[in-house]
C-alpha cells in the first residue's frame, strides 16, 4: 500500500444503528474525514465533523472517481451487517484492493434471520434478489428446502409468493422478518397460495420453507431437464443427449461458457443452473431464438444469461475467453472451429455434436490431428405400434470431446 493512500475502514451497521456498534466500530467512524453510505445507513450515525457522502445511482462506475477525490482523507464506509456477504465490503475489495479495506463485520442479517426461525445456518441456502430478478430462485425451489431470501424492496415477499404458487409449491412457509435487529423489528408468516400481505417493511428478509403441491414438476440441478421446459422449434438439444454433453463439457463454478448455436439455448442453461456462480454466452444467429433464449433463461432461474444475436465465427469476436465451448449448430461454417479452439483457456473443454454426414466429417478430421474422444450417441423410446409397442430411435449424434 502506498504510503499516501489511508486505509478505507468499512463498518457493518444494522437496523440498530449507532446503539448496535462496538466500541471500536463507533471509532472508526468517529475518525473518519468523510462517511459513505447509504441515505438510510447515513441517518443512523451522527455527523460529527465528517463529510457525509450517500451513494450515487449507479453506484458501481462512480466507485473509482469517488475514492480518488478523496484519497487523500480518513473514509469510513458504512455496509449492512456482514459488508464481505453480498455487501460493499466484497465490491470495494474487487476495485480498491482487499489489502487497503479494515473491515469491521456486523451481525448479518441471515444469522439474524436464522436465530429468529430456529434454522441451522449451515442448512439453509440463501439467495440474494437485492437489485436481481426473482426468477433467480427457481434453482433453488426443491422439495422440502430452506431458503434464506435477501429482500430487494417491500414488495419482494408478494413476488417471491407469487413465483412459489407458479411453480406448484404453493404450501411453501414464508416468514418475512422485517427491520431485523431494530425495536419496531417485525414478523409476518404465511404460505405463499394465502399470502396476504402486498406490502411490507422494506428492509426485510424472507425465510422459505419449500413444499410441493402434488402436481409440481420437478426440476433438479443435475442437467436432464425434460424437453417440454423448453420453449423451442425443434432446434434442441434432446434431454438425453444434453445430459451427456453437459457432462462432458464439465462445469466448475465460476466458468464461463460458450454456447455456438444455441437453438433453445439448453446447453447454456443447464450450465448455469449446475452451480449460482457459472457463466455462459449463447450465441444464436437467428432473432426468433434468440428471445426465445432470453425466455428460457428466465423461466429456468438463470436470467443472467448473455445471448448474442449473431452468426459465428463473426459473433464471437470481443467475447471474453471460454473455460468450455460447445457446438451444437453451425460447426461446418468456415473457421468455426479453429476460432472455438484458439479461444479456449488452456485446460478448456470442446464439445462438439455432430448429426449431419457433412459434421462428422469435419469432427472426425478434427479428432485425427487433435486427439480427445469421439463417441456415438444413439436413443431409442418406446412408443405406440399400432396396439402395441415398439422402439423408435432419434438421430444418432456424433460426439466429439477434446480438453486444451
Amino acid at each position: 500500500m502506498s504510503a499516501q493512500r489511508k486505509p478505507v475502514d468499512v463498518v457493518g451497521i444494522g437496523a440498530d444503528g449507532w446503539e448496535g456498534l462496538s466500541a471500536s466500530a463507533r471509532r472508526r467512524v468517529e475518525a473518519a474525514d468523510v462517511v459513505f453510505g447509504s441515505r438510510r445507513q447515513l441517518d443512523l450515525v451522527p455527523r460529527g465533523g465528517a463529510e457525509h457522502v450517500a451513494w450515487p445511482s449507479p453506484m458501481l462506475p462512480a466507485l473509482p472517481g469517488l475514492f480518488a477525490e478523496h484519497d487523500s482523507r480518513a473514509i469510513c464506509v458504512l455496509a449492512s451487517g456482514d459488508p464481505m456477504f453480498h455487501g460493499i465490503g466484497a465490491t470495494l475489495a474487487r476495485v480498491l484492493g482487499a489489502e487497503r479495506l479494515r473491515v469491521l463485520p456486523h451481525v448479518s442479517s441471515v444469522a439474524l434471520a436464522c436465530a429468529r426461525l430456529g434454522w441451522a445456518e449451515q442448512d439453509a441456502t440463501v439467495v440474494s434478489l437485492v437489485g436481481a430478478h426473482a426468477e433467480l430462485l427457481h434453482p433453488e425451489i426443491q422439495p422440502g428446502r430452506r431458503l434464506i431470501v435477501l429482500s430487494s424492496d417491500a414488495h419482494t415477499p408478494a413476488r417471491v409468493a407469487a413465483l412459489l404458487v407458479a411453480r406448484g409449491f404453493g404450501g411453501s412457509t414464508l416468514a418475512v422478518l422485517g427491520d431485523l435487529g431494530a425495536p419496531e423489528e417485525s414478523r409476518v408468516d404465511a404460505t405463499a397460495a394465502r399470502w396476504p400481505h402486498p406490502e411490507v417493511p422494506a428492509l426485510n428478509v424472507i425465510g422459505v420453507h419449500c413444499a410441493a403441491d402434488a402436481d409440481a414438476e420437478r426440476r433438479p440441478r443435475t442437467p436432464g431437464l425434460p424437453d417440454s421446459a423448453f420453449q423451442h422449434d425443434g432446434q434442441l438439444t434432446k434431454r438425453d443427449v444434453r445430459a451427456l454433453t453437459v457432462a462432458r463439457l464439465a462445469p466448475a463454478p465460476g466458468e464461463l461458457l460458450w454456447d455456438v448455436g444455441a437453438g433453445a439455448g439448453s446447453i447454456a442453461i443447464e450450465w448455469m443452473r449446475c452451480d449460482p456462480a457459472n457463466r455462459a454466452v449463447a450465441i444464436e444467429h437467428r432473432e426468433d431464438r434468440a428471445a426465445r433464449i432470453t425466455t428460457n433463461a428466465m423461466t429456468l432461474g438463470v436470467p443472467g444469461l448473455s445471448v448474442v444475436v449473431g452468426a459465428a465465427p463473426e459473433a464471437l469476436d470481443g467475447l471474453d475467453a471460454p473455460d468450455a465451448v460447445f457446438v451444437g449448430g453451425g460447426a461446418t461454417a468456415p473457421g468455426v472451429l479453429q476460432r472455438c479452439w484458439d479461444a479456449l483457456r488452456p485446460g478448456g473443454r470442446l464439445v462438439v455434436n455432430a448429426v449431419t454426414i457433412e459434421s462428422e466429417v469435419l469432427v472426425a478430421d478434427w479428432y485425427a490431428r487433435c486427439g480427445g474422444e469421439l463417441v456415438r450417441i444413439a436413443a431409442e423410446h418406446a412408443s405406440p405400434v399400432g396396439g402395441f409397442t415398439g422402439w423408435r430411435p432419434a438421430m444418432r449424434i456424433t460426439q466429439w470431446t477434446v480438453t486444451r
